[in-house]
């Protein structure tokens, strides 16, 4: 029997350059309190004494942190907001519900979404499916997304927990080696089940002549499952930058049909790892109709019931398939500062903060309970494997900076404290596994909760970061970014990254 493992050997994406300042925020300084200088330097007492408040004003902005963000980064956002809120810019309206949509085949979708684009790929595999190509023209990125099923860790004892963690490890540490992937966003998705599949299956399989008991027990087993049952959806999306993936589609034909063909060595290759140590029971690449009805789901998880009953017979049919235009939200009106209004629905979304005192696998199972019927919760860990010159230099910069810190805490006579020997050890810890050939990987989980929108959002927004303190984590509402937070949560396309993130 294996014991319990805590994973926590994780550090901050960015140290301080100097006593946990950015070599910006002490330019920032520097420059607002020259000009008090100055006036001490030509004698100009009253002018240096008028200016101490303006620099010492000027500092907090800069340095001052306000909910994991600085209070000048704050008034930038918000002025931002404001203007697109004005201006009208920020809402949304679809092509479709207008009736001014010219190409079905075209995404449509809102905010930090409107650069996708979707392709159909060439055939591929024994069926000869066409898995969807995601285009994002604003970042310049490719990806495929696939919807895996994985037996889950509730039931499973330590050693298998242990062992699928090390799947996943060794998974991140084959994209990293590959140096191609560039982003993994493992997106879960929890809902109390409609039951929709199994009213499909009973459409196709009860027989007419089937004894009324029978008839009976299937009926109150439905209500039963409808009552309490939960329903989880797992995608995996990989994104791969145009710079990386246009120099091997050259090579494949060049195009879009080139840069497909690059993709799915890279997706054979993943779904290797998840049907193998990871566990996982099977994977789907999703073609175009049903990429369109995940998206569609995410912005508006009520329609997921319609888009099950619109198959004829549990069979594809390219005329009940949703197009990728209806995908998005009918309209979406300028994010409000907490929350994001998508069609009758209503999401507050949260970015999970990594614990120092680190975690368990299967920590965060109190976010993926869903409190009520008609509440939706969602999960997204992005992990972005680094290419081995890039964390050798990170990793080498960190440890010469801890070394640095500590000598001159020694010299000044300052005492080390247990925080500073902690730190220091992890990133000790960094080295020796990346000189073991270990990968270095950025970490980033996205957490939001949908309800309608005529519910009490903000009250559902609180039982979630209540969900997450419980879990062991840190809350921190994504206020005047809830639309790019919403589709980095709900919407499996691989955008909305954050900048800063931790990586272990």
């Amino acid at each position: 029997m294996t014991g319990t493992i805590r994973y926590g050997d994780w550090t901050p994406d960015r140290h301080g350059w100097f006593l946990g300042l950015s070599a910006g925020q002490w330019a920032t300084v520097l420059a607002g309190g020259l000009p008090a200088l100055v006036g001490a330097g030509s004698h100009r007492w009253l002018f240096a004494l008028a200016w101490l408040p303006v620099w010492v004003v000027l500092s907090l902005l800069a340095v001052m942190p306000v909910r994991g963000r600085p209070a000048a980064r704050w008034l930038v956002d918000a002025i931002l907001h404001a203007i697109g809120a004005v201006t009208g810019w920020a809402n949304f309206q679809s092509k479709v519900a207008t009736g001014h949509a010219d190409d079905l085949a075209e995404a449509d979708l809102p905010g930090v979404l409107a650069g996708i684009r979707v392709h159909d790929g060439p055939p591929t595999g024994p069926h000869l499916r066409r898995p969807a190509i995601v285009q994002d023209c604003a970042n310049r990125t490719w990806a495929v997304v696939a919807r895996i099923s994985h037996p889950g860790i509730g039931l499973t004892e330590p050693g298998e927990r242990a062992r699928m963690a090390a799947g996943l490890s060794e998974l991140l540490e084959a994209v990293a080696a590959a140096e191609l992937v560039s982003t993994a966003a493992l997106q879960v998705r929890a809902v109390p089940d409609d039951g929709a599949e199994r009213a499909a299956w009973q459409r196709r399989n009860l027989r007419a002549d089937a004894p009324d008991v029978a008839l009976s027990v299937t009926t109150d087993l439905a209500d039963l499952v409808a009552r309490t049952g939960v329903r989880h959806e797992v995608f995996l999306t990989l994104v791969v930058p145009e710079q990386r993936l246009g120099r091997q589609a050259s090579d494949a034909g060049s195009g879009v049909d080139g840069r497909a063909r690059v993709l799915y060595g890279a997706m054979a290759e993943v779904e290797a790892h998840l049907l193998g140590p990871v566990g996982c029971g099977a994977v789907e690449w999703l073609d175009s109709p049903r990429l369109a009805a995940a998206i569609r789901t995410g912005f508006a998880p009520g329609e997921r019931a319609s888009l099950i009953g619109a198959e004829p017979d549990g069979r594809d049919d390219a005329a009940s398939a949703l197009p990728i235009a209806a995908a998005g939200p009918s309209s979406a009106p300028a994010p409000e500062r907490r929350c994001y209004v998508h069609d009758a629905w209503a999401t507050v979304t949260c970015a999970v903060l990594l614990p120092d005192q680190g975690a368990i696998m299967g920590a965060l199972a109190p976010v993926f309970t869903p409190t009520q019927t008609n509440e939706r919760r969602s999960v997204t860990v992005f992990y972005e494997p680094m290419p081995r010159r890039r964390a050798d230099r990170l990793v080498g910069r960190d440890s010469m900076s801890a070394g640095t810190a500590a000598e001159m805490r020694a010299r000044l006579g300052f005492r080390s404290r247990a925080a500073h020997r902690r730190d220091a050890a992890r990133v000790e810890g960094q080295d020796v596994r990346l000189a073991e050939g270990r990968a270095l990987v950025r970490v980033a989980v996205v957490a939001a909760v949908t309800v309608p929108s005529f519910w009490s959002v903000l009250d559902h927004g609180r039982r979630l970061e209540s969900s997450i303190r419980a879990s062991g984590f840190t809350p921190l509402r994504l206020d005047l970014a809830q639309d790019s937070g919403f589709a980095a949560a709900c919407v499996p396309l691989g955008v909305a990254l954050p900048r800063q993130r931790r990586r272990g």
